[in-house]
């Protein structure tokens, strides 16, 4: 086992509250580190560039954020989900202004990654130990403008994340014209991610999908990012050039597009 970090990324496995997380030293950049959660591939940090993501779907998510806000506003981000804060580290230098609130449920891993990483402090990035749904019902109306669910147990988000109850709750924290953005893992049979489709599109009157057309065609499993907001998405034509140009070129669908990619399925709803 890894000796306990003293400053600084510290290679090997490491106990956690939920269990364990390992981090490896990235073999082509010798200031990357991947991180994994109880087996599974979470987040990647270059520490000498926040604004390198090497995951796809953070590229994806980027893209729609960068998109839709100019580098100088001044962003009010909450991340359900926080790992390695890969997208909130991105998110402080890429807006400056911005201020970003990160959700773990993980306390003792919420501690090594601000450790190992050098994250910036608050009010610029704040992580918040909790479970994702308590802390999003906490918080004040319209206090948000941007809302990214990035949480897993295993290869699924947990299921009272992704209920119209709570989609109504990240809606009435979201300010007019902000995003609340998911990122879905799936199986090839697509059902999870159609049903998360339906659900955000009976919340918000806007939607888009950005997914690689392997994944949208059911042919492995993978992610799929669904956003949702009372305002339409831009229609200028580099965010779709942008997605198309990437490593793994992905597809922006819109809105009428999702509700047919949702197949009418019923939405998630809480149990009765």
């Amino acid at each position: 086992m890894a000796s306990k970090p003293t400053g600084g990324p510290v290679a090997g496995i490491h106990y956690t509250d939920t269990g364990d997380c390992e981090l490896i030293p990235d073999d082509d950049n010798p200031n990357g580190w991947l991180l994994k959660i109880n087996g599974a591939q979470s987040s990647h940090v270059d520490l000498a560039d926040p604004l390198r993501l090497e995951f796809e779907y953070m590229r994806w998510i980027m893209a729609l954020v960068e998109s839709h806000w100019a580098a100088e506003t001044k962003l009010r981000a909450l991340h359900l989900g926080g790992a390695a804060c890969s997208m909130a580290r991105y998110l402080v230098a890429a807006y400056p202004n911005s201020r970003n609130t990160v959700v773990e449920i993980d306390g003792k891993l919420a501690a090594l990654v601000r450790d190992w990483f050098d994250l910036p402090r608050a009010p610029l990035l704040k992580i918040r130990v909790g479970e994702a749904r308590e802390v999003t019902q906490s918080l004040t109306e319209d206090s948000r403008d941007l809302i990214i669910r990035d949480v897993f147990s295993g290869s699924f988000t947990p299921v009272p994340l992704t209920t119209m109850e709570f989609t109504a709750h990240a809606r009435r924290v979201l300010a007019p014209g902000g995003i609340y953005v998911v990122n879905c893992g799936d199986a090839p049979s697509l059902s999870t991610a159609r049903r998360e489709a339906a659900t955000i599109a009976a919340s918000f009157p806007h939607t888009v999908i950005i997914a690689d057309p392997p994944m949208l065609k059911g042919r492995r499993y993978g992610n799929i990012i669904i956003a949702g907001s009372d305002q339409p998405f831009g229609t200028a034509p580099t965010l779709p050039r942008k997605l198309l140009s990437g490593a793994m070129p992905a597809q922006l669908l819109g809105d009428a597009q999702v509700r047919a990619f949702s197949q009418h399925l019923p939405v998630l709803t809480d149990p009765a």
